[in-house]
C-alpha cells in the first residue's frame, strides 16, 4: 500500500472510530435522559401520594371525611 492510499485508510478508519463514540455518546445521553425523567415522575408519585395523604388527614382530623 502506498502512502497515499495508507492515508486515505487511516482517515477512513478514525472517521469511523469517530462516529461510532459519537454514537455511543449519543446512546448514553439518552439513557441518562430516560432515567432522569423516570425519576422525576416517581418522585412526583410520591409526592402527590404524600399530599392525597394530607389531605384525607386534614379530613380526618376536621370531621370531613365521615359519610352519614
Amino acid at each position: 500500500m502506498d502512502s497515499q492510499n495508507k492515508a486515505a485508510y487511516d482517515a477512513g478508519q478514525a472517521q469511523g472510530q469517530t462516529q461510532e463514540k459519537a454514537s455511543n455518546l449519543m446512546d448514553k445521553a439518552a439513557d441518562t435522559a430516560q432515567s432522569a425523567k423516570e425519576s422525576a415522575q416517581e418522585a412526583g408519585q410520591q409526592m402527590m401520594g404524600k399530599a392525597q395523604g394530607a389531605v384525607g388527614a386534614m379530613k380526618d382530623a376536621t370531621g370531613m371525611n365521615k359519610t352519614n
